[in-house]
């Protein structure tokens, strides 16, 4: 009885405290203008926008149905209390916290951005081959996440290790809520291990600086402007790894941004075309993040002061010896299980950074 009581009791926290953040007069005013634009006759126009609308407009629909789902339940269980009707409760306890767990989390994605997909890009720090191997494995670690959730990862651009590893690589997740899932991944991850790469297998400790960034279309950021003068396009040769798959015309992109000085690469479509999209893409979600770091007043979407990522912000730890350990530095989240955590189980930091933000 005592079980069944306090069950109830974080039951009852837990949706009191999804309530406050699911904000679901917001999202019904959200859904219903989405709804207007779906029916707008020229929306099919741009298939790429409104294909990325109507997804938005999906999991919302779906959000807010699995919400009014929770309140019946809790509902149905009150009135089970009220009635002393014990297998009844016991049937809406388990039903509850079953459903509760996954709404309470997509609650805390209320940032502008969240639900867009994730353009996210790994630099190795200083080490050499062991920094570059370390990137490497980042990058596996984030396309096994990708796939546990059942996103779609896409490279855009990779630049090879002379001995081994990856420079550095640029690949787009695509799925509801993968820039709100990732963006906490931004920031410098540090690995200690016994060193493959020497004889004696010292302890070596690597960086790797992580960037995440939401994928923008024109019409998001209305403000940011991409003049055609400002754009100084190359065109070269793409290659697959070791320099395999050389292709016969110059498809891949580099686009520089003469007013700033950024400059972007895209490589992962055989169409210059797509690549030059790409390209623009990238583009415009560096522009977007300088606006951000200029503005001194500008807050993170949920919580504290928008830190953008960089070699100062380290933030998570992976310690592969002398013991085994993968502790995030900001939510204190850890575990020893890091085979499981370098083969894509992030759900536990992921979960611990949503709910500290």
């Amino acid at each position: 009885m005592k079980d069944k009581n306090q069950r109830v009791k974080q039951i009852l926290k837990s949706f009191s405290d999804l309530q406050k953040y699911f904000d679901l007069d917001k999202k019904k005013k959200l859904f219903l203008s989405l709804e207007a634009k779906t029916t707008d006759p020229d929306f099919w126009e741009d298939k790429e926008v409104a294909t990325k609308l109507m997804q938005e407009f999906g999991d919302l629909k779906d959000q807010i149905e699995k919400f009014e789902k929770v309140k019946k339940a809790v509902q149905e269980m009150e009135t089970a209390i009220e009635l002393g009707m014990e297998e009844e409760l016991f049937e809406r306890i388990k039903e509850v916290e079953k459903m509760i767990k996954p709404l309470r989390l997509s609650a805390f994605f209320s940032g502008p951005y969240d639900g867009k997909d994730a353009i996210v890009s790994i630099h190795a720090g200083q080490g050499g081959t062991e920094a570059m191997d370390w990137v490497s494995m980042l990058y596996r670690m984030y396309l096994r996440y990708s796939e546990r959730k059942g996103w779609n990862a896409e490279n855009l651009h990779i630049s090879e290790g002379e001995e081994a590893g990856i420079k550095s690589v640029t690949f787009k997740v695509s799925g509801p809520y993968a820039y709100g899932n990732l963006k906490g991944e931004a920031g410098t991850h540090r690995l200690v291990r016994q060193s493959p790469f020497n004889a004696d297998k010292l302890r070596q400790t690597s960086f790797a600086l992580v960037e995440v960034l939401p994928e923008f279309q024109e019409v998001d950021l209305p403000d940011i402007n991409i003049k055609d003068e400002d754009c100084e396009w190359q065109f070269f040769r793409a290659s697959g790894q070791g320099g395999q798959n050389v292709q016969k015309v110059s498809t891949a992109v580099r686009l520089k941004h003469k007013p700033t000085g950024i400059t972007v690469t895209a490589q992962t479509e055989r169409y210059q075309e797509q690549n030059r999209k790409y390209a623009l893409s990238l583009l415009r979600a560096k522009l977007w993040l300088r606006e951000q770091t200029r503005s001194k007043d500008t807050k993170q979407e949920l919580k504290g002061e928008y830190k953008p990522a960089s070699w100062g912000h380290q933030i998570r730890s992976y310690v592969l010896h002398p013991y085994k350990m993968v502790k995030d530095l900001r939510s204190e989240v850890e575990t020893s299980d890091t085979e499981s955590v370098l083969d894509g189980d992030l759900d536990i930091f992921i979960e611990g950074e949503l709910s500290i933000s």
